[in-house]
């Protein structure tokens, strides 16, 4: 009995595994989740740098506010320190005045009292006269140089040159020469130059510009792009030659500052301070540089404050006090 052979199974060999696509989609979410993790620190880090900007920027508002406000009190107690120096000025010429007019009581009881010595003594009245004029010419010179008082000097001088026309003595021609000169010079005054400087500084401050009035930043449209519209919040444009201060709080510190500095120099004029007046009057044209932008009107009242600057406080009378002195050194002792 023979075995029949079977046949052993034999696996089919298996075809070869296709290689597979890779997950695109996998990489597509990383991808994405980079970016957007990239666009994120970039929006994190210009919120940063803006909220920086915007704290560096109050920090500096803040000083340059504290300053103007530490300046403003100094100028204020400057104000009041001139203030108390004018009352006190005004009660010295008060007193002045009040020592003028009994000196001018004393010369008149003494003329009373040597009236009948005039008639009996030639000589005596041309003494008694030579001291009259004298007095006037001293009276006359004080009212000018202490309380400016222009007229009132032309009296006294004119006074004393009818007291020297009735000395008849010829030694006394040069002294009436003298006299007249110096009352020339006193006529061709116009008037005391810090009168003229003060009104020529209200007329000034009554040109000054409303500041109210002064432009303001212009907003932007509501047709303007979002992006523009978001940043004029944040950045202001402008032209260079624009007035610096255009917030309103700004403008009003500028123009309470501008009137300060007019009001020193108004007090600078009463007290015929020349460089304190040259001092305030360039720093009011400071602020009128900041204040209004440039136009005619600005030009106009800068060269009034130029030429304001340079105007004379004192009277300048070169003979003033030679009729004195000379009548003096030809009495003798």
């Amino acid at each position: 009995m023979t075995e029949s052979a079977t046949p052993s199974t034999i696996p089919a060999p298996r075809p070869p595994a296709t290689p597979r696509a890779p997950r695109r989609s996998g990489w597509a979410w990383l991808l994405l989740l980079l970016v957007l993790a990239a666009a994120g620190g970039g929006v994190w880090y210009s919120g940063q740098q803006q909220a920086k900007r915007e704290r560096a920027s109050g920090i500096e508002a803040a000083q340059r506010l504290a300053a103007l406000e530490s300046r403003l009190d100094r100028l204020r107690g400057d104000v009041r320190g001139h203030s108390q120096r004018l009352q006190q000025a005004d009660a010295t010429n008060r007193v002045l005045r009040d020592e003028l007019l009994g000196m001018n009581q004393r010369a008149a009881l003494l003329e009373d009292n040597v009236a009948k010595l005039a008639d009996a003594n030639r000589q005596g009245a041309q003494a008694l006269r030579l001291d009259e004029a004298e007095l006037l010419l001293t009276l006359g010179q004080q009212r000018l140089q202490l309380a400016a008082d222009l007229d009132g000097a032309r009296r006294a001088y004119a006074l004393a040159a009818g007291v020297l026309d009735g000395v008849d003595s010829p030694g006394f021609l040069n002294l009436r020469q003298t006299l007249a000169q110096e009352r020339a010079a006193l006529d061709a005054l116009a008037a005391d130059p810090r009168r003229s400087a003060l009104q020529r500084l209200d007329a000034l401050a009554a040109k000054l510009p409303d500041p109210t009035a002064l432009p303001r930043a212009p907003a932007p449209s509501a047709s303007a792009p979002w992006w523009d519209r978001v940043l004029a919040r944040l950045v202001s444009v402008r032209r260079t030659d624009a007035p610096a201060a255009l917030a309103s709080d700004d403008r009003n510190a500028g123009d309470i500052a501008l009137q300060l500095e007019l009001s020193l120099a108004r007090i600078a004029i009463e007290r015929r301070d020349t460089a304190a007046l040259r001092a305030a009057l360039q720093r009011a044209d400071a602020w009128l540089l900041r204040l209004w932008p440039a136009s005619s009107q600005r030009r106009a009242l800068r060269d009034e404050l130029m030429s304001l600057r340079d105007a004379p406080l004192t009277l300048d009378i070169p003979t003033l006090g030679s009729t004195l002195e000379q009548m003096r050194a030809q009495r003798g002792p």
